[in-house]
C-alpha cells in the first residue's frame, strides 16, 4: 500500500480532532506509542459540540494519567486557536507550575511545522512573550494562571479548568470553599459573553464537594456531565463519532477504562496503595464523604486481639446473594463477638458461590469461629438455606425477616455506632473495604456488608441481649441464689443445650439466655463440654 503523504493527511487532521490529538501526543511524546481508546472519542465529540455551539458547559471526571490534560488543555486549545485564531482562552490549574507546563506544551504544538501547515492563519505574535500569556497575530490568546491568581483585565471566550484541586486540599473545608468561590465568583465571571461563552472543567474527583460536586449541586442542569471511572461501576453503552461514522462500545461493570494502559491488576495495586476511600474518588469518580453518610468514620472504636478475651456469644450474620454472576452482589458473613454491651467485629467474608458451596461455607465459617448462632435473612436464597441447613443437621441458624428498606435498617442501628459500641480490629485485610462501604452507604454499588452488619446489630438490640429492669432483677436474683449454693462461676451454655447435670447428680435448667452459675468443680467439667466462662 502506498504511504499517505502530508498533503493527504493534513486535510484529514484539520477536520478530525481525534487525529489532531494523536499528532499532538506524538509531538510531545516522541517515540511513545499512542494507545487509542473509546473514552478519548467520547470526550472529543463533546468538545467539538462545544466548538460548534451545540453545548456551552461541560465537566469531565476521569482518573489520573488518562490524557485529560493533553486532550483538553493542550490539543483542544491549540485546535480552537487553529480554527479561530482570534479566540481568547483562559486556562486554570491548581498550581502555576502545572499551568506553565501545559502552556509550554500548547505553545510547542502551535509553533510546530506540521501545525503551521494545518493552520497557516494562526501565528504567535513575534518577539518574546510570557509563557503564561501568549497571543496570536489575530488578537487571540491563551492566558494561564493558578487557582486564586489575578484575572483583572482578562476576558475569555473559553474557560478551561484543569485539575483545580490537589488531593491534600480537598480534605480541608476551608480550602474547598475558597477554591469553589474563586472558580464560580471570580473565574466564571471573566466570560466576555455569558450567553455564548464556553466553560470546561476536567478533573479527578476528590471530594463530594470538590469543584465538579459543587457545580452539580448548584448548576447541574446547565452542565453536560461526563464521568469515566477507572473500573466500571455499572454497564454502560458509549456512542461516539469517529472516522467511519458512529460507533457504540459496551462497557460492562468491572471493566477497566483503558486496559491497554492500566489493566485491572494495575488498578487493584493502585487501590491497595491509595486505600478504598481515595481510590473511589480519584479513580472511580465516586468520592465518599470523609465524615460518612449514615455512619461516620470517627464513630468506630478499635481493639487489639489480646483485648477481646472471653466473650458471651459469637454471632454470625449472613447476607446471601440471589445470583453469583461476576457483577452481582456478594454473599457476606460478618462474625461478631458480644462482650457485655460491646460488639466486636471479628471477621468479614465476601464470596460469590453457587448454592451447594455457599451452604457448606456457612457451616465451615460457623465451625471456624465456634459461632453460637448464625443469622440468615429469610428472603431469596436465604429461604432455601434456612430449610436445607437444619435438614443437614445444622441447627444454629436463625431466620431474620427483613423489615423496611436497607437505609431504614441501618438508620435503626446507627445509634449503636454513634455510642462507640462497635469495635473493629486495628488491622485486617478486609477492614478498608468494610469501612468504605459502611461509611459510603447509601450511594455505592455494593451494600452487602451493610446489610449483614445492620442485621446483626438489630438482632443484638432486639433479641441477643434482652436488657431491661426485669432482666436485671432476674439476673441479680439468680446470682444471689447461686452464691448461696457456692456457685461462683458464671458460664454460657452452647446453643441447643437446655440442661446441665452436676457432679452430685442435680439437674440445672438452662434458660433462654443460656447463662448458668456453677461451682468451680462443675465449671471445669462444663468447660470441657463447650461452656464459656463469663466475667461476673
Amino acid at each position: 500500500m502506498k504511504p499517505i503523504t502530508y498533503a493527504e493527511f493534513d486535510p484529514l487532521t484539520r477536520l478530525q480532532l481525534a487525529l489532531f490529538v494523536q499528532r499532538v501526543f506524538a509531538e510531545l511524546n516522541p517515540g511513545v506509542e499512542y494507545l487509542d481508546n473509546f473514552h478519548i472519542h467520547v470526550i472529543i465529540e463533546a468538545l467539538e459540540d462545544m466548538r460548534l455551539g451545540r453545548n456551552q458547559r461541560l465537566t469531565v471526571a476521569m482518573p489520573p494519567r488518562s490524557l485529560k490534560s493533553i486532550i483538553i488543555s493542550v490539543a483542544w486549545v491549540a485546535w480552537l486557536l487553529g480554527h479561530e485564531p482570534g479566540l481568547r482562552i483562559i486556562c486554570v490549574s491548581y498550581g502555576q507550575e502545572l499551568a506553565d507546563k501545559m502552556a509550554s506544551d500548547c505553545r510547542q504544538v502551535i509553533q510546530s511545522t506540521w501545525y503551521q501547515r494545518l493552520f497557516p492563519s494562526t501565528r504567535l505574535m513575534p518577539g518574546r512573550q510570557s509563557l503564561s500569556n501568549f497571543e496570536t497575530t489575530a488578537g487571540g490568546s491563551r492566558f494561564s494562571t493558578s487557582i486564586g491568581g489575578t484575572l483583572t483585565g482578562f476576558g475569555a471566550d473559553y474557560i478551561v479548568v484543569d485539575d483545580p484541586m490537589k488531593p491534600s486540599e480537598a480534605l480541608s473545608d476551608a480550602e474547598r470553599t475558597t477554591i469553589n468561590n474563586w472558580v464560580q465568583h471570580s473565574l466564571f465571571t471573566r466570560l466576555n459573553d455569558k450567553r455564548t461563552g464556553r466553560i470546561v472543567v476536567v478533573m479527578q474527583r476528590l471530594h463530594e464537594d470538590d469543584v465538579i460536586g459543587n457545580l452539580i449541586e448548584k448548576a447541574g442542569s446547565t452542565f453536560k456531565m461526563l464521568s469515566f471511572p477507572a473500573i466500571a461501576t455499572h454497564d454502560a453503552v458509549h456512542e461516539f463519532a469517529w472516522l467511519f461514522g458512529r460507533r457504540c462500545v459496551l462497557r460492562q461493570e468491572g471493566d477497566a477504562l483503558h486496559p491497554d494502559r492500566e489493566p485491572l491488576h494495575v488498578l487493584e495495586e493502585q487501590k491497595r496503595l491509595l486505600g478504598s476511600r481515595h481510590f473511589s474518588g480519584q479513580y472511580l469518580q465516586s468520592p465518599v464523604p470523609v465524615e460518612g453518610n449514615l455512619v461516620k468514620y470517627d464513630w468506630f472504636r478499635y481493639y487489639h486481639p489480646y483485648e477481646l478475651g472471653e466473650c458471651e456469644q459469637i454471632i454470625q450474620s449472613w447476607d446471601t446473594a440471589s445470583k453469583i454472576g461476576q457483577h452481582n452482589d456478594y454473599s457476606v458473613c460478618t462474625t461478631w463477638a458480644i462482650k457485655r454491651n460491646w460488639y466486636y467485629l471479628i471477621d468479614v467474608v465476601r464470596v460469590r458461590l453457587e448454592f451447594p458451596a455457599l451452604k457448606q461455607r456457612i457451616i465451615d465459617e460457623a465451625d471456624r469461629h465456634r459461632a453460637d448462632w448464625v443469622l440468615i435473612e429469610d428472603k431469596g436464597s436465604g429461604e432455601s438455606l434456612l430449610k436445607d441447613l437444619p435438614a443437614s443437621g445444622f441447627w444454629k441458624v436463625k431466620a431474620i425477616k427483613p423489615v423496611k428498606g436497607k437505609v431504614e435498617r441501618l438508620e435503626g442501628v446507627s445509634a449503636i455506632f454513634e455510642e462507640g459500641r462497635v469495635l473493629l480490629p486495628h488491622s485486617a485485610v478486609w477492614l478498608e473495604d468494610y469501612l468504605h462501604e459502611l461509611c459510603g452507604f447509601p450511594g455505592l454499588r455494593h451494600d452487602d456488608q451493610v446489610d449483614s452488619t445492620s442485621q446483626a446489630l438489630a438482632w443484638f438490640r432486639d433479641e441477643g441481649n434482652p436488657g431491661g429492669l426485669w432482666h436485671y432483677i432476674r439476673q441479680e436474683a439468680e446470682k444471689r441464689e447461686a452464691f448461696h449454693h457456692h456457685c461462683t462461676v458464671r458460664m454460657r451454655a452452647p446453643a441447643g443445650i437446655n440442661q446441665f447435670i452436676c457432679m452430685n447428680g442435680h439437674s440445672l435448667t438452662i434458660g433462654s439466655d443460656r447463662i448458668i452459675w456453677l461451682t468451680e468443680e462443675n465449671a471445669r467439667t462444663a468447660s470441657r463440654a463447650g461452656f464459656v466462662r463469663l466475667p461476673e
